[in-house]
């Protein structure tokens, strides 16, 4: 038993290890790895030889500094080709980039958060960094409004909780404000995003249902104000991604007439 907990606590060193990564830089020292997990020096050098031994994380030899291995990238490609969902909407969200020129934005939920599954980027939306893999909130974006709209109000307290972080000025921030906007979007179809999480950004999402008629993801285009110009081409793109989210749909079963109702 002694052994099997030791073996269970190493595990979980090794993965707040691998997490210390997320915090946003690329490259740590085992200093600053300390730092984050709060594991001593010793024990994150003797879990890095070990990850390192199975080329999950990588360390240049000049600077001393360690990075995440590239079978990350094969763990990652695994789990994506084995995806339903990543495998029907991929082509799906790169042909809506490329036509619109636009970000393409595919999401699943994950706990209280949405989970990017793949991103494209069109010409008038470039971006620096990769969403795929990363999370963000679901009160505060198209996408994750759109994996609410199978929930209840309550079922939504009790998954988010009584306090909705205000990321600018326009964020939702509570529960009361967030019902409206769920109603709303539930009505026409699809939902938007303006300024909720980010300045100057906006987005247009619709959901994903899988053959027994539940929401299994969100569809979106994101981009600048001024391309995506809500104003003038709100029932323009909101058609054309309901119409991809459809296609996707269709390609994972799903019946129109079989559209479930929240559970309560």
């Amino acid at each position: 038993m002694a052994a099997e907990q030791s073996g269970n606590q190493s595990v979980e060193r090794a993965i707040s290890v691998l997490r210390a990564f997320l915090e946003g830089k690329p490259e740590l020292r085992v200093s600053d790895i300390a730092r984050l997990t709060g594991i001593g020096q010793s024990t994150v050098s003797r879990l890095l030889a070990t990850l390192e031994s199975a080329r999950l994380i990588g360390k240049d030899e000049d600077s001393g500094f360690f990075r995440l291995g590239m079978d990350h990238v094969s763990l990652a490609a695994a789990f994506l080709n084995g995806n339903p969902v990543h495998r029907e909407a991929r082509p799906v969200a790169q042909r809506l980039a490329q036509e619109l020129g636009l970000g393409a934005n595919v999401a699943v939920r994950d706990g209280d958060s949405l989970f990017y599954l793949c991103n494209f980027e069109g010409a008038l939306a470039p971006k620096a960094h990769v969403l795929m893999g990363s999370r963000n909130p679901l009160h505060a974006t198209g996408l994750g409004k759109c994996l609410l709209l199978s929930s209840t109000a309550e079922q939504r307290r009790a998954l988010l909780g009584d306090d909705l972080h205000a990321y600018t000025v326009s964020t939702v921030t509570g529960h009361d404000a967030l019902d409206a906007e769920i109603e709303r979007s539930r009505a026409r179809g699809y939902a938007t995003e303006v300024e909720e999480l980010a300045l100057g950004r906006a987005c247009v999402a619709a959901p994903v249902r899988d053959v027994t008629g539940e929401i299994v993801a969100g569809l979106s285009v994101s981009g600048p104000l001024s391309a995506i110009d809500l104003q003038h081409r709100e029932a323009e793109l909101a058609g054309t991604v309901i119409e991809a989210a459809d296609r996707v749909a269709l390609a994972l079963g799903y019946q129109a007439h079989r559209i479930l109702a929240p559970r309560g």
